[in-house]
């Protein structure tokens, strides 16, 4: 019901100096929902919480809060507080009076009213008391445990205890919504655990809405009854722990919360897909026949059996096998048509072998997960810089095409035939490794260029995150078209 919702984002955008930060958001949050945003650094999770805060405005889009539109609204007439990852405590007070900051500037209704000269009734406003501080600090103070640290200097306290300390400061004013960016990240893990546990039992007694931002997985999964996973602006997927867990919505997903295994595949038909050269009966329809696609795989699906088991679909060689505390973690190798190659799986189970052993494995239809492929080849329109020679992200590649220069075209290159150089001056263009997904038997590469394309690349290198790397393509395998114009151009 639309009086449910207390935070709405409609088709939101950031972008700073012409490059999108956040591109197109869109949500609902309810009353007294704990909601995690979840992604990797530079996602635009803290960017997105910082608009609904006021701190930062939207590009486009509206945020509405309580069913008002506080689009351009400045921070301080919003009904929210943040708690940030740097405390943001004033060191030159005590923990009494940091907490009291904020009281010191409110003022309320004191029950009376004016009428103005227009006939427009006002509310008389005043300060709070100084026992009606007193009274709320120390409310606010036993809320997080610390009511004997109030004549404290901030300085002496732990991490842990500062991070009590800010998110009282920021309870005390009552918001209806209590934002958290990053809260815990300088906090060891044993205090990270503990604060964890605190916040879930200080949301269910206060019973307000918490907005959290993390890149801790384990984190969101533990806290939320809402994830919003992000990756580079855009909402991969949103849903409860378990659902997001179970369920990913795609490949990035699946690879960012928890460990998957992901596989390329092939759609053969209804409930019947084809991986690591073999066909295996699932649960999904509705796909296109033959149509590329994604299998997801999480390890703890994965049962190992005797070779000989006829419940087993599949034969496999294990390379290594690691004891976990809960389970042993073997990594399998599946034959391969290709000489020299094999597809390695990830098993989580009960089962310790040695390296070398033969197994069996079997994996329900029902957790064989069967994703659409984001993206199939590489496209993007360029314009011919000369005969046989294309521009695109700013770079001038060889190609075989006798188009003359400005012709406006439309350039293809498949996944496999994009070049990686460790020396970004080797290649014709430079970007950035924004991702890296093991797909089994090569890796998936995402690098994003200086004009903000994302070249897909298939590598049997394993490149870190972050990476700056040249991009060239051998010219023979540049698919080029005449671009066809657009009705309204």
């Amino acid at each position: 019901m639309m009086e449910d919702r207390i935070i709405e984002l409609k088709n939101v955008c950031k972008s700073y100096d012409e490059k999108p930060v956040v591109k197109n958001v869109s949500l609902s949050i309810k009353k007294g929902e704990f909601v995690t945003f979840l992604g990797p650094s530079g996602c635009g999770k803290t960017t997105t919480l910082r608009m609904i805060a006021g701190f930062e405005k939207p590009s486009s889009g509206e945020v509405y809060i309580n069913g008002k539109d506080m689009t351009k609204a400045p921070p301080y007439t919003r009904p929210v507080n943040t708690v940030f990852q740097n405390y943001a405590l004033f060191p030159h007070l005590n923990v009494f009076n940091n907490i009291a900051f904020g009281l010191k500037l409110k003022t309320v209704n004191d029950g009376t009213y004016f009428t103005s000269k227009n006939g427009v009734k006002y509310e008389n406003m005043r300060k709070l008391t100084k026992d009606e501080i007193a009274t709320k600090v120390r409310d606010a103070l036993k809320m997080v445990d610390l009511e004997e640290y109030e004549k404290r200097n901030v300085s002496s306290l732990s991490g842990g205890q500062k991070q009590r300390v800010a998110i009282a400061r920021s309870l005390v004013n009552e918001p209806d919504v209590l934002l958290l960016d990053e809260p815990l990240g300088a906090l060891d893990l044993k205090m990270r655990k503990d604060m964890q546990i605190e916040l879930m039992h200080m949301h269910k007694r206060l019973g307000i809405t918490f907005l959290y931002v993390t890149h801790d997985q384990e984190e969101a999964l533990t806290m939320s009854d809402t994830i919003v996973i992000m990756k580079d602006g855009v909402i991969q997927q949103i849903g409860a722990p378990q659902k997001v867990y179970d369920e990913p919505a795609n490949a990035f997903v699946a690879d960012f919360i928890g460990e998957s295994n992901i596989l390329s595949g092939i759609m053969l038909a209804d409930y019947t897909v084809s991986f690591c050269e073999r066909v295996f009966e699932c649960v999904d329809k509705g796909f296109k026949t033959n149509e590329p696609i994604d299998v997801i795989i999480r390890p703890e699906d994965i049962k190992i059996l005797p070779r000989d088991d006829n419940n087993a679909i599949l034969t496999a060689r294990v390379s290594s096998c690691v004891f976990k505390g809960d389970h042993f973690q073997s990594a399998v190798l599946i034959d391969s048509s290709i000489e020299g190659e094999e597809y390695e799986i990830l098993v989580h189970d009960n089962t310790e072998c040695k390296s070398g052993d033969i197994v069996g494995l079997y994996i329900k239809p029902f957790d064989l997960h069967i994703m659409h492929k984001a993206r199939l080849i590489n496209e993007i329109e360029g314009e011919m810089w000369d005969v046989n020679v294309v521009e695109i992200c700013g770079g001038k590649f060889p190609c075989l095409c006798d188009l003359p220069s400005g012709e406006r075209v439309n350039v293809k290159i498949d996944f496999d035939d994009v070049i990686i150089h460790d020396n970004e001056d080797n290649g014709t263009i430079g970007g950035v490794v924004g991702s890296v997904i093991y797909k089994g038997n090569y890796y998936q590469c995402v690098i994003r260029t200086d004009s903000y394309f994302d070249f897909f690349v298939d590598t049997e290198d394993e490149w870190l995150k972050g990476d700056r790397v040249g991009i060239s393509v051998d010219p023979k395998n540049i698919i080029i078209s005449v671009k066809k114009e657009d009705f309204n151009e």
